[in-house]
């Protein structure tokens, strides 16, 4: 069974780093975008940034460019956020997600979706 799941999550100070990883499993990914969205409480859920399968298109959300970068290891079917200059308005759960269209992410539309992770940032 497709199973994707995140770890890496945890608290950093702002101003910090945290990576986060996805670990994806059980399945058949050949050809997918994978990505990475997020929910705070209260708000709806958020496009983070998302990476095509050769890794040679990538796409962030407007809150996270210039600070967080996505990445991808095929041959260990796994993609990463690597998250700088951290703020407190990045405190949320972290879901991995991943579709067969790189566009799809964007709209919050996956095929496999991880449990999430839970990333608090202190000012």
């Amino acid at each position: 069974q497709a199973q994707l799941v995140e770890s890496g999550g945890g608290t950093a100070q702002a101003g910090g780093s945290l990576r986060l990883s996805c670990a994806a499993t059980g399945g058949t990914y050949n050809g997918y975008a994978m990505g990475w969205l997020r929910q705070a409480p209260g708000m709806e859920r958020e496009f983070v940034g998302a990476i095509s399968w050769g890794g040679g298109r990538t796409r962030y959300g407007d809150a996270v460019k210039g600070r967080f970068t996505v990445s991808r290891d095929n041959a260990k079917y796994a993609a990463y956020l690597q998250m700088d200059s951290l703020k407190p308005e990045d405190t949320a759960v972290y879901y991995c997600a991943a579709s067969p269209s790189l566009g799809e992410l964007p709209q919050g539309t996956a095929k496999y979706w991880g449990q999430g992770t839970q990333v608090n940032v202190s000012s």
